[in-house]
């Protein structure tokens, strides 16, 4: 008897933890957050490419600099250091809402500096 009972707790207890897990990765869905090297960049277009990711911006995109200031599209070049956040849309596709310039990769000993990082 004890053993049943024991077990039923166990399986409501998985099961509960896969439902709520699911639900949690559901809500955080199509958000982008990820640092890398611009591997191309066509300001005409508003689009670079990102750690192979294809990113693209809008007229509601923020350009800041390392200490969070505003800034614009000049300093952003090919194999510059930036941190986006984004949302994913169709084609895995970035729309950028706000990208960061970082003087170089930022290691996860050196994110406390930069207060936008998560």
């Amino acid at each position: 008897m004890k053993n049943s009972h024991l077990r039923g707790v166990m399986i409501f207890v998985v099961s509960s933890i896969i439902i709520f897990s699911t639900l949690s990765v559901a809500s955080g869905q199509g958000v982008y957050k990820n640092q890398g090297s611009i591997m191309e960049i066509d300001l005409t277009k508003n689009t670079m490419i990102v750690n192979e990711r294809h990113c693209t911006w809008n007229q509601n995109t923020a350009f800041y600099d390392s200490k969070g200031s505003l800034t614009g599209t000049e300093g952003f070049k090919r194999k510059s250091v930036v941190y986006i956040e984004g949302t994913i849309h169709g084609n895995n596709i970035i729309l950028i809402q706000k990208i960061y310039l970082l003087p170089k990769y930022v290691g996860k000993k050196e994110k406390h500096r930069y207060p936008f990082m998560e």
